[in-house]
């Protein structure tokens, strides 16, 4: 930054100027060697930024940041004069916007400032702050932490957020002699096994609804946290088929595969904003690599290439008439919603089955049913789309950027044989059966946050009347 008015640059994303505001590398690994620099760098942002103006004035940046401040001053116990006035002053801002119209996760930042800010500071008007935060957090840990431990807003990158908002909050307490509420450490306990079951064996989430890598912290750090403050699960025990029937996921391990399908809700009806047209969708990982993966997120606001993000075909799902399962609008709205019916879960055969009704607004009323089976090292996908009249039907298969097309019989027998990047010793087969036309096309996948890399999809495509079944296989090691 060169000018003051560089902390607000219009021609900057506003994602971007956010984490401008929120100071997280004051709190980053290394952060003891920058010391100096970050000193500086927060007294010159008391300086640009006046009280109450600015993006990072706004609720969010500066419950973040207030957090950020309050964790610097107490590893190296200093806090600045000047840095604690501006402290206090974000803070009674803060407690006059609180983010009730927003709720969801904003709301549980705002609480955890509070608390934050409550504990650094002695007095009335802390003990206030502090109550208000415990009185929030209180409220709204019922409301957002679903029976199964998964976090309403179905985001498992803003799970594991909250997650990390709860165990910071654990810690505080501890830290000033407060007693841990138990019903807190039961929602990080409920929380940590969800996240245990909603991981890629590479340590990462899958992308379903808003979801990227590098904005919450990985799970094994989170564990190891936990441990530290006494609260993580000891009960939790891997199953083969594991359904979150509160959120609305399942993850299938077994055959060689991982495999995570979403039979959720788009979110709270009252809040979708992080919502993507994914429906029925699912991501596959073989061993300790990715194989079928949805495209992620690279940026928020209103643009074409978040809809496009977060549109049905930018996932491993189905497509009717080149429309959007759920109608997806602005950047965080969404109109019309898939209802997921008639899931089922057969443990003896591993398979999951469900169907939403995303499409029957169109002419002909058209559904999509899916099952998902794996029968030894074979992983099977029907696709059923039930209606009248004639349809445009396309399914999507991203690859990882890591996956290579190594021999291509779409034209001759609808197959493929795939292997991974850094392996020779494994092939992966996968076939089609039934009446449409296969194509590989490139595609973009979007692992971060300002991330673009290029990958390829497969699409199988059909025209004409329905009803239409098409089987996928997925087969390891085929010969």
């Amino acid at each position: 930054m060169k000018t003051p008015a560089d902390w607000n640059n219009p021609s900057h994303d506003k994602l971007w100027l956010y984490n401008l505001h929120y100071f997280d590398d004051l709190n980053a690994e290394g952060s003891s060697t920058r010391v100096e620099w970050h000193t500086s760098l927060i007294h010159r942002w008391i300086r640009d930024n006046t009280p109450g103006r600015g993006i990072g004035w706004q609720p969010y940046p500066t419950s973040l940041r207030i957090v950020n401040w309050v964790k610097w001053a107490l590893a190296r116990d200093v806090m600045p004069e000047e840095v604690g006035q501006s402290l206090a002053v974000q803070t009674r801002w803060l407690r006059q916007r609180l983010e009730y119209h927003l709720l969801g996760n904003h709301l549980l930042a705002n609480a955890k400032a509070m608390i934050f800010a409550g504990c650094f500071f002695n007095g009335h008007e802390a003990d206030e702050w502090f109550h208000e935060g415990v009185r929030i957090l209180n409220q709204e840990l019922v409301e957002q932490i679903l029976p199964d431990g998964g976090h309403f807003e179905l985001s498992p990158m803003y799970h594991l957020v909250v997650l990390e908002d709860l165990l910071d909050i654990v810690n505080i307490f501890n830290t000033f002699g407060q007693p841990v509420p138990r019903t807190w450490v039961d929602s990080v306990v409920k929380m940590m096994r969800w996240a245990s079951v909603m991981t890629h064996p590479d340590g990462n989430i899958p992308f379903f609804n808003d979801a990227a890598i590098g904005v919450a912290a990985e799970l094994p750090k989170l564990q190891d946290y936990a441990k530290r403050l006494g609260v993580h699960p000891n009960d939790w025990v891997s199953k083969v088929l594991t359904l979150l029937l509160d959120s609305g996921y399942v993850r299938l391990d077994t055959g060689g595969f991982t495999i995570f399908i979403d039979v959720a809700k788009v979110g709270p009806n009252y809040l979708p904003a992080h919502a993507h047209a994914d429906t029925l969708s699912l991501e596959v990982s073989i061993g300790g690599q990715r194989l079928l993966v949805n495209s992620g997120t690279s940026e928020y606001g209103a643009g074409i290439e978040r809809q496009r993000q977060r549109g049905t075909s930018a996932h491993n799902t189905v497509c009717v008439d080149g429309q959007n399962s759920s109608e997806i609008w602005a950047g965080f709205r969404v109109g019309r919603r898939a209802t997921v019916h008639d899931i089922t879960v057969n443990t003896a055969e591993f398979s999951i089955s469900a169907w939403h009704d995303g499409f029957r607004h169109l002419v002909g009323a058209p559904t999509h049913f899916r099952s998902v089976m794996v029968i030894d090292h074979m992983l099977k996908v029907v696709d059923r789309i039930s209606g009248s009249g004639s349809h445009r039907i396309q399914g999507y298969w991203h690859f990882h950027p890591d996956v290579l097309v190594i021999e291509d019989q779409l034209q001759m027998n609808k197959e493929i044989l795939l292997r991974f990047r850094e392996s020779t010793a494994q092939s992966i087969r996968l076939s089609f059966h039934g009446p449409v036309r296969i194509n590989i096309e490139p595609s973009t996948y979007h692992p971060g946050f300002g991330v673009t890399v290029p990958n390829q999809r497969l699409v199988f495509d059909y025209e004409g009347l329905l009803p239409l079944e098409v089987q996928s296989t997925i087969a390891i090691n085929a010969g």
